[in-house]
């Protein structure tokens, strides 16, 4: 996803930011599928550095928001 790449090249390495679902335009739920997919793979330039938060949508919890420390590629 070009606009994640985007993203996450304005950050130095060691740089603590959020990624949101509406910085990418995209909805929970896609935003939490897209975020289980990035934690399987280790090449996409930054790791997990708190908890994910979530969102209830009709009953259900999503992940709408992670905070990531960007790491060398």
């Amino acid at each position: 996803m070009a606009r994640l790449q985007d993203i996450v090249g304005k950050y130095e390495d060691g740089a603590r930011f959020v990624i949101t679902a509406q910085m990418l335009r995209v909805g929970v739920e896609e935003f939490d599928t897209l975020v289980k997919l990035w934690l399987e793979d280790e090449g996409r330039g930054f790791e997990l550095a708190d908890v994910p938060h979530r969102r209830v949508v009709n009953g259900e919890f999503f992940i709408d928001r992670i905070t990531v420390i960007r790491v060398s590629t």
